[in-house]
C-alpha cells in the first residue's frame, strides 16, 4: 500500500470541513421555512378558536352582624409626664365603661397616641415667640362587638365615661366569604349566558370554558366619624340604624369558541 504524500492528506481534510459546513448551512436555511410553516399554523389556529375574555360581578347585601366603635380622650397639661398621666387615667376609665358594656378585652385595641406641644398664637407682637400652653395627649380605642343592637348604650356609655372623640360605627360581617358563596354560583351562570350569546353572535357553535380567575371582592366602606358628642346622663339612647352591608364579588374568565 503505497504512502498518501502531506499534500493531498490536507487536501482531503479541507474537503471533508467544506461538506460539513455546506450541511450546516442548509440545515440553518431550512429552519426559517419550518418555523414560518409552524407559525402560519398557529395563526390559523388561533384564528379557529378566538379566546372571549371579560369580569362578571356580583353584589351581595345582607344586614351586619359585626360593629366597631372608636372613642377617645384628649387631655391637656403643663408637662408631658402630667398630660400622659392624666390622659391614662382617663382611658382606664373609658376601657372599664366598653368591658362593662359586655365588650371583651381581645375586641378592644388602641389605635392611636398623639403627644404635642400645645401654643398660643393670638395677641403676639413682632419679634415675640408664640406663648407655650403645655402638652396635649390624644389616645383612641376601637371595640368590635356583634351586639349589633348594643351600639346606641355602647357609645352613650363611652361618652358618660368620659370619651370626647368618638368614631363610626363600621358595620361589617364576621365571615365576608361566607356572604359571598351564593354569589359565585350567580356569577359563573352569568357567565355561561354571556359565553353562549357572544357564541351565537360571533357565529361559532359553542364556548369552552378555559380559566376562572377571582379578583377579590369590595367590602364595605366605613362611613363618616362621628363628629363629638355631649349627651345628658337622662338623655334617650343614642338611635343607630346598621342597614346593610354591601360586598362585590368580581371573577374574570376565559372561553374558547369552537365552530
Amino acid at each position: 500500500m503505497k504512502d498518501r504524500k502531506p499534500g493531498s492528506q490536507e487536501n482531503e481534510m479541507t474537503k471533508q470541513m467544506l461538506a460539513a459546513m455546506a450541511s450546516g448551512l442548509a440545515l440553518i436555511a431550512a429552519a426559517p421555512a419550518v418555523a414560518q410553516q409552524g407559525g402560519s399554523t398557529g395563526t390559523v389556529a388561533t384564528m379557529q378558536h378566538p379566546i372571549l375574555s371579560f369580569s362578571v360581578s356580583e353584589e351581595v347585601r345582607s344586614r351586619p352582624d359585626q360593629a366597631t366603635v372608636g372613642a377617645g380622650v384628649t387631655t391637656t397639661a403643663p408637662t408631658a409626664v402630667e398630660a400622659m398621666r392624666a390622659n391614662a387615667a382617663a382611658m382606664d376609665r373609658l376601657i372599664a365603661a366598653a368591658k362593662a358594656r359586655g365588650i371583651k378585652a381581645e375586641d378592644i385595641q388602641t389605635s392611636g397616641i398623639n403627644l404635642s406641644p400645645q401654643y398660643d398664637y393670638s395677641n403676639r407682637t413682632d419679634g415675640q415667640p408664640p406663648r407655650f400652653l403645655g402638652y396635649q395627649v390624644s389616645n383612641t380605642v376601637r371595640a368590635t362587638t356583634g351586639k349589633i343592637d348594643d351600639i346606641g348604650p355602647l357609645l352613650d356609655a363611652l361618652v358618660a365615661a368620659g370619651g370626647t372623640n368618638i368614631e363610626g360605627p363600621w358595620f361589617a360581617m364576621k365571615d365576608p366569604d361566607a356572604q359571598l358563596v351564593g354569589a359565585r354560583g350567580a356569577a359563573i351562570k352569568a357567565a355561561e349566558a354571556k359565553a353562549t350569546d357572544y357564541a351565537r353572535l360571533a357565529g361559532y357553535r359553542a364556548a369552552e370554558l378555559v380559566s376562572i380567575g377571582e379578583g377579590g371582592f369590595a367590602g364595605p366602606q366605613p362611613p363618616m366619624p362621628y363628629a363629638r358628642m355631649e349627651i345628658a346622663a337622662d338623655a334617650k339612647s343614642t338611635p343607630v340604624e346598621p342597614g346593610r352591608v354591601s360586598n362585590t364579588l368580581t371573577l374574570n374568565f376565559q372561553y374558547r369558541l369552537v365552530r
